[in-house]
């Protein structure tokens, strides 16, 4: 059993870094710009269909994976400036439904340029392997990558945005951004990056996330609102709330999933303690962020604390 929970433990801690990617793009764009992104998923399953065709016509994941975070990132750029700067003035339901459009033009799209059947992504020959975890059970090497990777962006996010020029501006838009437009800042050009930002790293969580499922129009959405719980777990427009409410609703839900059947197991039929343990696993992680809510509104770590 020991060896069984340090596997899902591990493997709720790669869901939830995996989130962190998504969500951290998706706390930036709302607590700077205060613009509700549902297409933001869209950008996640760009970086997973771009990286899984270049890595295909390659025979190179790590190549694959560039051209995913960077056809992500040019894709957030080109619908900052086209479509999402005519926005920020708008009422959040305004922003809503031309982000929802943008999931489905993104989705024909895909659906136009890729083909409707999944496209398969191989996990890179350097980390094919797998490691011994402590009890004997052997654990993917992909999958410690995957968490690496996570903790290696929440680093460098950390760095962008306390130690460098850029993440001063960052902060003092989030603060005041009139006050930041009047000094001199270029607010637009801000904007934009920040969205490119958020976008390259959704095409990064996908591209990552490719080997482990397949590839397929509409791949974004549950993710997408996987991201949302994190943020508002954590506190909107927290990098550090996005990275603890990520790891968080990861192990909420891979051992609500895993163990929780099993202890109906105990009082039950094993059929409807499968079906009771999975219909309540499903539910944890949003029955969690209601308590949370109740006792802080405001999530874990909202960004003004």
């Amino acid at each position: 059993m020991s060896a069984l929970l340090l596997e899902q433990l591990l493997n709720g801690v790669q869901l939830g870094l995996s989130l962190f990617l998504m969500a951290a793009g998706l706390t930036l764009v709302f607590g700077v710009m205060g613009l509700i992104n549902l297409a933001h998923g869209a950008l996640y399953m760009t970086g997973a269909f771009v990286c899984a065709w270049t890595g295909a016509l390659t025979g190179s994941f790590w190549v694959g994976l560039g051209a995913g975070v960077l056809a992500a990132a040019a894709a957030g750029a080109v619908i900052e400036l086209l479509v999402i700067r005519r926005l920020y003035d708008r009422d959040h339901l305004d922003q809503v439904l031309a982000t929802f459009a943008l999931i489905l033009i993104f989705s024909e799209a895909a659906r136009a340029v890729f083909g409707a059947a999944p496209l398969w992504l191989d996990v890179p020959p350097a980390l094919a392997g797998s490691v011994a975890l402590p009890g004997g059970a052997a654990y993917p090497v992909y999958r410690l990558a995957i968490i690496a990777a996570g903790l290696a962006v929440a680093a460098g996010l950390y760095l962008l945005i306390q130690r460098t020029r850029l993440g001063m501006r960052i902060r003092a838009g989030e603060a005041d951004r009139e006050m930041v437009g009047a000094l001199g800042v270029d607010i637009a050009t801000l904007y934009t990056v920040i969205f490119a930002l958020g976008a390259g790293l959704a095409g990064l969580a996908g591209a990552m996330i490719g080997p482990l499922q397949s590839v397929q129009v509409g791949m974004g959405e549950p993710v997408l609102i996987l991201a949302f719980v994190v943020i508002v777990i954590g506190g909107i427009g927290s990098i550090r709330g996005a990275l603890f409410g990520a790891v968080l609703v990861g192990l909420v839900d891979t051992l609500g999933r895993v163990f929780l059947p099993a202890a109906f197991a105990l009082v039950l039929e094993p059929s409807a303690a499968a079906g009771m343990g999975a219909a309540l696993a499903s539910m944890l992680i949003y029955v969690m962020m209601a308590a949370i809510l109740a006792v802080r509104p405001q999530g874990l770590f909202p960004a003004d604390a």
